[in-house]
């Protein structure tokens, strides 16, 4: 079950930090820096559907995925090493004003999709979730 986060012990760079709040200010962007882990030990592979999104919960309106860092996208898959953490960022078009609670929703085929329920708005539109 997928975690909120609200306080990781994530190191960004401070210039990426910046090009993702001038992007954010000017293109009314989501943000929402994910983590996964490898909590089994096993290894796994790990992607994103290209249909992931974030739905008001308010209204019917659906934020679409417009650009991903650090993970790869269906059908290709990724490799995530025995207990280790991929630090991975989405960044969804916004969300209307009147929002106040979304859902992180992943549509894709078969059963490892994952969502994040329940994401209370904030002001700066820049979230911390951690996946399993």
């Amino acid at each position: 079950m997928p975690t909120i986060i609200t306080q990781p012990k994530v190191e960004i760079d401070p210039d990426i930090l910046l090009k993702f709040r001038e992007q954010i200010q000017e293109a009314g962007q989501v943000v929402i820096h994910c983590v996964s882990t490898d909590s089994f030990g096993f290894g796994m592979h790990i992607r994103i559907w290209p249909t992931t999104f974030l739905l008001d919960q308010g209204s019917s309106h659906r934020s679409e995925m417009v650009h991903v860092e650090n993970i790869v996208l269906a059908p290709n898959w990724q490799y995530l090493a025995p207990k280790e953490k991929l630090h991975y960022s989405l960044i969804f078009s916004g969300l209307p004003k009147t929002c106040s609670m979304f859902d992180l929703i992943e549509f894709g085929e078969g059963k490892n999709c994952f969502s994040a329920l329940n994401i209370a708005r904030n002001e700066s539109d820049v979230y911390y979730v951690k996946l399993n």
